[in-house]
C-alpha cells in the first residue's frame, strides 16, 4: 500500500461526532426534534388542501386544535408531541394566537 492510498483512506473517514445521523421525521409526522437524545416525531405531514401549510396559527382550524389538545393529559417525561404540536399552532388554553 503506498502512502497515497494511506492518505486517501484517512482523508474519507469521518470522527464519531460528525458520524450523527440525520434525524428524519417518523412516517407520517412532519416535524422532529432531539431532546435528551431521543427523537421526538409530531405534527402531520402533507400540505392543505390548498396547497399551504397545515399549521396555522390564529385561525379556526387552529382553535379547533388548540381545544382538542387542551384536554390530552400531560406526558411524564416533557416534551411530547402533544407539548410541541401546541407549541408550533401557538396555542394559548384553547386558542390559537397569531
Amino acid at each position: 500500500m503506498s502512502w497515497e492510498d494511506v492518505l486517501k483512506r484517512k482523508t474519507g473517514r469521518r470522527g464519531k461526532k460528525a458520524r450523527k445521523k440525520r434525524k428524519k421525521p417518523a412516517k407520517g409526522k412532519r416535524f422532529s426534534k432531539v431532546i435528551n437524545g431521543k427523537k421526538r416525531s409530531f405534527g402531520q405531514a402533507g400540505k392543505a388542501k390548498d396547497g399551504g401549510d397545515r399549521i396555522r396559527p390564529g385561525t379556526k382550524k387552529g382553535d379547533a386544535y388548540c381545544a382538542r389538545s387542551a384536554k390530552i393529559p400531560k406526558c411524564k417525561n416533557p416534551p411530547c408531541a402533544n407539548a410541541l404540536s401546541r407549541k408550533k399552532w401557538r396555542c394559548r388554553g384553547s386558542k390559537s394566537m397569531r
